[in-house]
């Protein structure tokens, strides 16, 4: 058990049996006196697999009784679809208790196989499931998929269902926020009502049975299910699993009056649990989801918990700023965004992840985990609101424009004096000071506001000559970075996806379709190791690893607010990093 969790935490969790997974290790008999047989049922929420091994995965299910009853419920895994050579089969119970959750780890299986399953109850069949094992030793290549941060109100899961159009993926990897936490006509619901969106249960979530209720109205969703039944996924959360800007003892979106937020914690991760195909890292441990999978001799993936377990409380801009004089204390924040105790893994996680490290043998080493780790500093006037972007670029030229008439340069047009002597009135003594500015974080929430853990985890990869791949969501915009250590030497890469359905800067910043490439080759040139974003589009990526390269592509949809959709081909990038050289090459 980690530090970082208490025992009292640990203790409710175990005792629960939370998101426990029944063992199955081949055919078995089905026992059919357990149960109440006589109970009708349906299986609206379709079926799952997930953490998939060399030789194991979790298969999911729900039943949905038409009354309280314990339902015996069967499984069979084939090799083919028709189901003439089943491999694996069994049977458990649920009840109440679980949320009528059916999870099932299935063990000795064959490496690198395709396999089908499928659940029934009390006389009813699921739709047959697909999944896959890992494969095992020398492979040519392997396909993910890289999704986050689905917004059921927002709009249609278009996105899940183009990627169920893939038929060449080993598994999806969800980097978080699978659901989201706020109540009807909250965080982008604006057009939840027209599309018949709106969430379940009406309020915010708090409780255990408002947590269920949320992921059983996602998992009705018929692309989303599709996507489930197609490919295994594995997957961590975010902070949305809970409530915005989780962090270890508390959260952005936990306020007064809305009870313990411990409680609250515990009734979400019970939840996630339930309704997700997740293998606990440890017998009777459903708290922490670090782990590592391999892929072939090609990947060692190892997927961390930046949110839950031990993050430290996000640093603020405004507990820097002069209530009286809106001055901004750099030096103090500087101080503090430098502290070397300040974690988002914890050390115990580290710890593990840096063994992890050392002791890969894969081709790449790859970390599917939540936030952006790739340095984006702004003008300290744009990320601190004083200014918009484009404020900045026309004031920070006019300034350039004031400093070459200061030195009377001789190659000033007449069009530029005449500009500056039309705009001078523009550079207050506010303006100038705002500019001169430094540059900072423009996203605390992200490694950026944990930068001293940040550099130990590639000063790591970098004494072990790894060739590292970080995933990143959260932001719900795409984007690709060379990392680079504080030595300015290539460590990595980040490949970071867009969102299924959650707004990105084009909602907040008011970007138009048109005016999107220029505001992504703005943004590209003015964050230094930048080198790729869309900052308008939902979507997905895929990340295809062989031994000499890794390359991803991005995913987009044209709508997510209609069902019927395509994906758009002229937003569509590739970005790919060579092995050994730790920098990024646009396709």
């Amino acid at each position: 058990m980690r530090k970082s969790i208490s025992r009292r935490d640990f203790l409710i969790l175990t005792a629960k049996g939370v998101g426990a997974a029944v063992i199955s290790s081949g055919l078995m008999g089905c026992n059919s006196s357990d149960g109440d047989r006589d109970v009708s049922v349906r299986f609206n929420h379709g079926v799952a697999s997930g953490d998939p091994t060399q030789t194991a995965i979790i298969l999911w299910t729900r039943v949905t009784p038409e009354e309280t009853a314990s339902i015996n419920v069967a499984w069979e895994i084939a090799t083919d679809a028709a189901f003439t050579n089943i491999v694996n089969s069994g049977n458990t119970l649920t009840n109440q208790q679980r949320d009528y959750t059916v999870k099932v780890d299935a063990i000795n299986l064959t490496p690198g196989t395709q396999y089908f399953y499928r659940f029934t109850a009390n006389g009813t069949t699921t739709s047959t499931g697909k999944t896959k094992t890992l494969p095992e030793g020398a492979i040519a290549s392997a396909k993910l998929a890289v999704m986050s941060c689905a917004n059921y109100p927002a709009g249609h899961f278009n996105v899940y269902n183009l990627a169920s159009q893939m038929n060449d993926l080993d598994a999806v990897l969800h980097l978080g926020d699978y659901i989201y936490e706020y109540p009807r006509g909250g965080y982008a619901s604006d057009n939840a009502a027209q599309l018949n969106r709106e969430v379940l249960p009406v309020g915010e979530l708090f409780t255990l049975d408002d947590y269920r209720t949320r992921y059983a109205q996602y998992r009705t969703d018929a692309d989303l299910q599709s996507l489930h039944a197609g490919v295994p996924f594995i997957t961590v959360w975010d902070d949305h699993e809970v409530t915005n800007d989780t962090y270890k003892d508390g959260a952005e979106n936990h306020n007064e009056g809305e009870g313990d937020f411990e409680t609250r914690k515990l009734a979400a991760l019970q939840a996630y649990f339930e309704w997700l195909p997740i293998r606990p890292i440890a017998q009777d441990n459903e708290l922490e989801i670090y782990r590592s999978f391999q892929i072939g001799d090609l990947v060692d993936l190892h997927m961390l918990d930046t949110r839950v377990l031990a993050r430290d409380k996000q640093l603020d801009y405004a507990n820097y700023i002069s209530p009286t004089t809106g001055a901004f204390d750099g030096a103090t924040f500087t101080q503090d965004i430098s502290d070397t105790n300040r974690t988002m893994l914890g050390s115990e996680q580290l710890q593990w992840l840096q063994t992890q490290l050392g002791n890969s043998t894969g081709t790449w080493q790859l970390l599917g985990q939540q936030v952006l780790m790739g340095s984006m500093y702004l003008p300290a006037a744009v990320a601190l609101s004083l200014m918009t972007l484009e404020q900045y670029t026309e004031l920070g030229a006019l300034a350039v424009l004031a400093g070459r008439m200061q030195a009377n340069d001789p190659t000033l047009t007449d069009g530029e004096k005449a500009y500056f002597a039309a705009n001078q009135d523009k550079l207050t003594d506010e303006v100038m000071a705002q500019l001169q500015l430094p540059a900072v974080p423009y996203n605390l929430d992200a490694w950026d506001g944990y930068a001293a853990e940040r550099e130990t985890i590639l000063q790591t990869a970098k004494a072990y000559g790894k060739n590292l791949v970080v995933l990143a969501g959260d932001t719900h915009n795409a984007w690709a970075s060379d990392l680079k250590d504080l030595n300015g030497d290539n460590v990595g890469v980040e490949f970071a996806t867009s969102s299924v359905s959650s707004p990105g800067l084009e909602y907040y910043l008011n970007i138009p379709a048109a005016s999107a490439p220029t505001y992504e080759a703005g943004i590209v040139g003015l964050i230094e190791n930048l080198q790729y974003c869309n900052l308008r589009d939902r979507g997905f990526m895929t990340i295809t690893f062989t031994a000499n390269e890794a390359k991803a592509q991005w995913h987009y949809v044209d709508t997510i607010l209609s069902d019927v959709f395509q994906e758009i081909t002229s937003r569509s990038a590739s970005v790919s990093v060579n092995a050994g050289d730790n920098q990024l090459t646009l396709s």
